[in-house]
């Protein structure tokens, strides 16, 4: 088995991988944790190891799953949610409380161990990283085709022609295979951005659906999943990284994107009118992508 700290670096390509990892550090991180704050729905810990402190991002302790046991019974209880939504079955409320709860433990226990055992920049790395193969691995279990792609877009300079390439994080497809390419996105299929937050990157969303529709000359949908937008402030309190009135401008007089989903939503986007484009992704799952599929 490797050490904890290399596991946490090495890509993961099953529910299953993510499942014995989230073990590993439930497992670890109360042996080193010395101090734990709360403000509001977060906790805020550190560890003090050899004279050095690491703080931990916030962690939402609604969400967060910190016992071993009851991690292991969500997650059981998960699979067997992913196989009602294969089997376009009604998920309740209470099962989609499971999904967001159970998808959150796992990517912020990562989050954790590499605040933990890696250094900030290569945990930020791969942070974004596993976030992105939990995602990927999520469609795959519930039977949605799905993959990378990067879309290149020619373009004339003095020195020729000159490739712009374009990366998707994610094309998720209604038909058994992914029909876009490298040159061509099908307009009944979904550009998926996944980002563990918002901060500095919204922009970026709304800029790639205008280049993305003017280049393949069709409307194409676009959504974003984040896992939060909430930060650690000093040593004892938190701040929301949300720019909710930016968001509505870039909607307004830029484009509209298809949807925005998040494992933790900051407290805006519960309410009007941003809750008319974000939501939690557990809605995304079990409801939304039978209506942006068929839109």
């Amino acid at each position: 088995m490797l050490p904890l700290d290399k596991d946490l670096q090495k890509a993961k390509n099953s529910i299953d991988d993510f499942y014995k990892i989230t073990i590993r550090v439930l497992d670890y991180f109360p042996n080193v944790i010395n101090n734990t704050f709360e403000k509001g729905d977060y906790l805020i810990s550190s560890s003090n190891i050899a004279g050095t402190i690491k703080f931990l991002r916030p962690i939402n302790r609604k969400l967060f799953i910190q016992e071993k046991d009851i991690f292991n019974d969500h997650f059981q209880k998960l699979i067997r949610i992913f196989e009602n939504i294969k089997n376009k079955e009604t998920v309740t409320e209470e099962n989609k409380i499971i999904i967001d709860r159970v998808i959150y433990t796992i990517q912020q226990s990562i989050g954790i161990g590499l605040d933990l055992m890696v250094n900030q920049n290569s945990a930020r790395k791969h942070v974004g990283n596993r976030f992105e193969e939990l995602i990927k691995v999520i469609f795959t279990e519930i039977s949605v085709s799905n993959k990378r792609t990067v879309l290149q877009i020619p373009y004339e300079t003095d020195e020729g022609q000159k490739i712009y390439k374009c990366e998707n994080d994610l094309i998720i497809s209604p038909f058994e295979k992914v029909e876009s390419t490298n040159k061509h996105l099908d307009e009944n299929e979904i550009v998926v951005s996944i980002k563990t937050t918002s901060k500095d990157r919204m922009g970026k969303m709304f800029i790639d659906k205008i280049l993305l529709e003017r280049f393949v000359k069709h409307p194409q949908k676009v959504i974003g999943i984040f896992l939060n937008d909430v930060q650690r402030k000093e040593d004892n309190n938190i701040s929301f990284t949300l720019v909710s009135g930016l968001f509505m401008v870039y909607t307004n007089f830029l484009t509209s994107l298809e949807g925005i989903y998040y494992l933790d939503p900051p407290p805006n986007a519960l309410k009007l009118p941003y809750s008319n484009y974000m939501k939690r992704f557990s809605d995304l799952i079990t409801e939304d992508l039978d209506k942006l599929f068929s839109s």
